[in-house]
């Protein structure tokens, strides 16, 4: 029930908001997804799904070099899995779920599997201020915004404070750690973390890591982008480097934990941005974000759920391939 409840309440709010304050007319939003382009519409669809796999290949380097050798399919299944609790619930719990799977389906630290994941969301945290800055520079060349310069400063706030957080976990972490008055078992536990964080990376891959994190959030610049040619919106001239910003600044929202996968805030932020910076009209802005929250939200919330009612991994019942354990490479 209360699942149901926090999805339902930000959709309520945001209708009531589309209606009264936006003015959006809600039979041409209706309209224009009827008349959208559904060949484009698959292909958003596509180009959004080859982003999982290549998600899966990543973690699966990941925790390689940690000591775990996961098959590609299986890390693939269990990032699925994980996006789908990250739909039904707030605070990016899919991420617990996803470290949890694996301990449950193989002998794995619980621990450095967090570290892994951990360093995921930091190349994914990195990327999306990359990408962003560099798409917003191309779309807005002729000026910035008051509000795309704000969105800049956070991007490079948060830049400089991961930065700042690995170096200290890096090199003063269990310091610091060993000095609080903490169980024995905690700082085991940091340990394993840091382990995992740090061991799951060598200079050498981060070329690869790099690409394969680039061809990942192109995918859901390219979903937005898709999306938009699919409405075919005489008045929307997006591009690609705006379909970059755009979608990227919603990736980010998506981290406020108050509702599932960002629900109601993530499609504000998208209506705000289309409307305020691209100066699109607001039932077209509006129509974009709700056909783009339904490939990246919806269908993961109907296939996911398909996915979660066959998979084996929910109930332990193991790998497509057992994982192997190796030493952690330096």
């Amino acid at each position: 029930p209360r699942t149901i409840v926090s999805l339902a309440v930000p959709i309520v709010l945001l209708v009531l908001i589309g209606r009264v304050a936006a003015n959006i007319d809600v039979d041409r939003l209706v309209a224009a997804i009827v008349a959208a382009n559904g060949l484009l519409l698959l292909a958003a669809f596509a180009v959004y799904y080859l982003g999982f796999p290549l998600r899966g290949g990543r973690w699966a380097l990941l925790l390689r070099r940690a000591g775990n050798r996961v098959g590609v399919p299986d890390a693939t299944e269990i990032i699925f899995l994980s996006w789908l609790v990250n739909c039904l619930l707030p605070a990016k719990l899919g991420d617990i779920y996803r470290a949890y799977l694996l301990k449950l389906n193989s002998p794995v630290s619980l621990s450095r599997t967090f570290g892994t994941v951990f360093m995921e969301r930091v190349f994914d945290l990195f990327a999306i201020v990359v990408f962003g800055l560099a798409s917003g520079f191309v779309s807005f060349r002729t000026g910035l915004p008051g509000a795309v310069q704000a969105v800049f400063a956070v991007g490079v706030a948060v830049v400089v404070a991961l930065a700042a957080g690995l170096l200290t976990m890096r090199n003063f972490g269990r310091r610091i750690l060993v000095r609080l008055p903490l169980p024995g078992k905690v700082t085991e536990l940091y340990d394993r973390f840091e382990e995992g964080v740090f061991a799951s990376i060598r200079r050498r891959d981060l070329p690869l890591l790099g690409l394969v994190t680039g061809l990942i959030w192109t995918t859901e610049a390219a979903r937005l982008y898709l999306v938009v040619a699919a409405l075919g919106f005489p008045d929307v001239h997006l591009g690609m480097s705006g379909a970059f910003f755009v979608a990227l600044a919603g990736s980010l929202l998506t981290a406020v934990p108050f509702t599932p996968a960002g629900i109601g805030i993530v499609e504000a932020g998208l209506f705000g941005l289309l409307t305020v910076v691209y100066g699109v009209a607001p039932t077209e802005a509006a129509t974009i974000a709700l056909v783009d929250r339904a490939i990246s939200v919806l269908s993961i919330i109907i296939l996911g759920s398909l996915a979660y009612a066959v998979s084996p991994k929910r109930r332990g019942a193991g790998m497509r391939t057992p994982v192997e354990a190796i030493e952690p490479t330096a």
